[in-house]
């Protein structure tokens, strides 16, 4: 897939992520681009809060920003509640459960309207756990499928609290072959796709 995709590597919509966020929405090239936040990893934590800081954060930097308050298979599986997908310039799925991300987006509309978005001219973000889930595999104490929406990468959210030597040997030993293993730290971000990546 041709998708462009932002991994972070989580503690999103905060001071201090002005800047990257700034440059993803400059790549769109619209004014103002249209942006559309999901707390679905958030969904037994606290997502009308998570929702409500990225529709705030992103006014704050100039875009036309909403939410999608998709918390499980009934929402995913609307094509009415799941419309405003069509029309956005930028899908970011904020942190919280990946588990719960992974379950409620696999063999679901809203995944089909994704991959959709992504050839067309969307860009697909993710903070921490809406990182993990985007690549073929995702790292909970062991290794298991996940989307496969970009090829090849798996992401570590918030690197910054482990140790890389560690986290080396662990990879050496377990990873699947093939694969391009990210550590992001928090308040950072891996941009691109399919060939070309900023940091």
């Amino acid at each position: 897939m041709n998708a462009r995709v932002a991994l972070v590597g989580g503690d999103e919509f905060r001071v201090g992520c002005e800047e990257m966020d700034r440059g993803i929405l400059k790549t769109i090239g619209k004014s103002p681009p249209r942006v559309l936040v999901l707390p679905t990893a958030a969904a037994s934590q606290n997502p009308v809060k998570s929702a409500s800081n990225g529709v705030s954060y992103f006014r704050g930097l100039g875009a036309e920003a909403s939410s999608l308050m998709v918390l499980g298979k009934d929402e995913a599986n609307d094509s009415d509640f799941l419309a405003p997908i069509n029309t956005t310039d930028l899908i970011y799925f904020a942190g919280g459960s990946p588990r719960h991300l992974l379950y409620t987006l696999s063999n679901s509309l809203l995944m089909e309207q994704l991959k959709t978005a992504a050839e067309g001219s969307a860009i697909l973000a993710g903070s921490s756990a809406g990182a993990m889930v985007l690549g073929p595999w995702m790292h909970l104490r062991k290794w298991s499928k996940a989307l496969g929406i970009i090829h090849g990468v798996a992401v570590m959210p918030h690197h910054e609290r482990t140790n890389p030597d560690d986290i080396t040997h662990e990879l050496m030993c377990s990873a699947p072959h093939g694969l391009t293993v990210l550590g992001i730290d928090a308040m950072t971000c891996c941009f691109g796709g399919p060939e070309k990546w900023s940091v």
